[in-house]
């Protein structure tokens, strides 16, 4: 029991980077509603600010891997945890865009090294019967940093009123961006606690280290028989030969790369992190207001921890395959509810309407009264045209609440049913599936290459997002989302493989050819 108790532990501190991910993925959606009228950005602008984590993430991705290969998986994860700090300091005092922009690249570096190291880490001390509820606490990490981060939002954004003397629109932006350097604090200090890899330390040739860290893992007896299952493959183990990009492309390897890939496209493409970015802007289209618009969110990060739960529960029962299949299904289903329930919707603003937005040149908005628009692009391009984007983006949320014949439950629906479905799917089986189709010797440096590639993907999302919302409209976005997802469980069902309740050396036999 000590010993299941000290591997959950090792495990959930190394996931602290996904936390730290996760929180800053959920922050970001409530800063940007202050930091885009504070420093006046245009969408481009909005959305290089947001995006900006994944481009770097996406340089880290690609070489952390075969960096840990080198200095070791904990020593990387301290460097990690580090340039989190970093990152927490520099963007609660930025003074310009241009500064938020390279601190938030900063934690880009750490989060896309995070999200490679810590799957790799927890896969190197897991046995085949817990390996992927281990590898799948990272994801949990991830989703409970979606949850500190919407509901630190909420109350942020609920306490700054007109009569607090405490937070103001000037400056409630940086405390949500300041809380971050707690966690990255603890992270830090824990991995101090972390012992080094046992798979990692028998590549290096310390073998009578790798046996000790096994042993006292799982006993004696399990140990042994863990470390006989890496002798058997001690020739792929101890090989110093350099590794290149290119080895990934050799014949014995394509297959295991082209399922890695393709579900590591898919889990961003279907545009998950769009929505945890942006999701105080996509409840605001609904017409729920700004105040709804953030206790959303607490929502949607609630119902994405209790489904990680639902994947840790299943993944090492019921297998990796069938998580995939029923939840990419319930994913393409929940985006095309969105798509359909966007394309219903109407705006129209009434003389009362237009008379109670006291806050602005009401007498400009006589010229739209009872004009009623059959879509979300043209209501907010006239919006905009007329109040100005400045004025238009502080106020969007109540002009939205006030325009919009919707059904927001409908909406509401959807993105639930999406966030839910991805949670015991996508987000967690990608991570384990990528630590177990891979031979050590080339695990870190496929995982990376295939997480560049995750988060390019990601990245080209957010920051597209804001342009497809304002040009293309609710509703076209996400049916795009929902035909990439339904393309994607057509993937799934006829080439990816079940890796349940087999060691990672007994995958190698049998996936590499």
């Amino acid at each position: 029991m000590r010993a299941k108790l000290q591997i959950v532990f090792i495990s959930l501190s190394v996931g602290l980077g996904g936390f730290l991910f996760g929180l800053d993925t959920g922050i970001i959606s409530g800063v940007m509603t202050y930091v885009i009228p504070k420093f006046d950005l245009t969408e481009m602008q909005a959305g290089w600010v947001v995006s900006s984590p994944s481009f770097a993430a996406m340089i880290s991705m690609l070489f952390s891997g075969r960096i840990s290969d080198i200095i070791g998986r904990r020593k990387l994860l301290i460097i990690i945890a580090l340039l989190y700090i970093v990152s927490a300091v520099f963007s609660t005092i930025a003074f310009s865009y241009q500064m938020l922009y390279f601190a938030r690249m900063i934690g880009g570096f750490a989060f896309g090294a995070a999200l490679v190291v810590g799957p790799i880490y927890i896969a190197e001390i897991s046995i085949a019967e817990n390996r992927g509820k281990l590898v799948s606490l990272q994801q949990l990490n991830i989703v409970f940093g979606f949850f500190a981060a919407f509901l630190s939002n909420y109350f942020f954004n609920k306490y700054n009123t007109l009569d607090s003397v405490f937070l103001n629109d000037e400056n409630v932006w940086r405390w949500m961006l300041g809380i971050e350097f707690i966690p990255a604090l603890l992270y830090f200090v824990l991995l101090f606690f972390v012992p080094k890899s046992p798979r990692w330390l028998y590549l290096k040739g310390e073998m009578s280290k790798a046996k000790e860290i096994l042993v006292n893992f799982y006993g004696n007896e399990r140990g042994c028989i863990e470390i006989k299952s890496i002798e058997g493959n001690s020739t792929a183990y101890k090989k110093k030969s350099k590794l290149k990009i290119k080895d990934l492309f050799k014949p014995s390897l394509r297959f295991i790369l082209i399922v890695g890939l393709i579900v590591g496209i898919l889990q961003q493409i279907t545009g998950v992190n769009a929505v945890y970015f942006y999701a105080t802007s996509i409840f605001k289209e609904t017409g729920i207001g700004t105040d709804a618009a953030f206790l959303s969110g607490i929502l949607l990060s609630t119902i994405s921890v209790i489904f990680t739960f639902v994947a840790i529960y299943l993944i090492d029962r019921v297998g990796r395959r069938p998580l995939l299949l029923i939840g990419t299904a319930g994913v393409s289903i929940s985006l095309l509810i969105c798509a359909y329930g966007f394309n219903e919707a109407t705006y129209q603003l009434t003389e009362k309407d237009v008379y109670q937005f006291k806050f602005l040149n009401s007498e400009k908005l006589i010229t739209v009264v009872n004009k009623v628009y059959t879509n979300d692009v043209d209501f907010k391009n006239e919006m905009k045209t007329i109040l100005g984007s400045n004025i238009f983006s502080k106020n969007d949320g109540a002009i939205l609440e006030t325009a919009s014949k919707i059904d927001s439950t409908l909406i509401l629906i959807g993105i639930l049913g999406f966030v839910a479905c991805f949670s015991f799917s996508l987000g967690p089986v990608m991570w384990v599936l990528l630590s177990e189709l891979f031979p050590i010797k080339y695990r870190g440096l496929a995982i990376g290459t295939i997480a560049f590639v995750n988060s390019f993907i990601s990245s080209v999302v957010q920051l597209i997002f804001p342009w497809e919302l304002s040009n293309l409209g609710s509703s076209i976005t996400f049916l795009i989302y929902g035909v990439f997802a339904l393309l994607g469980l057509m993937f799934i069902f006829s080439k990816v493989p079940e890796t349940k309740g087999m060691s990672l050396e007994e995958l190698e036999s049998i996936l590499v050819k």
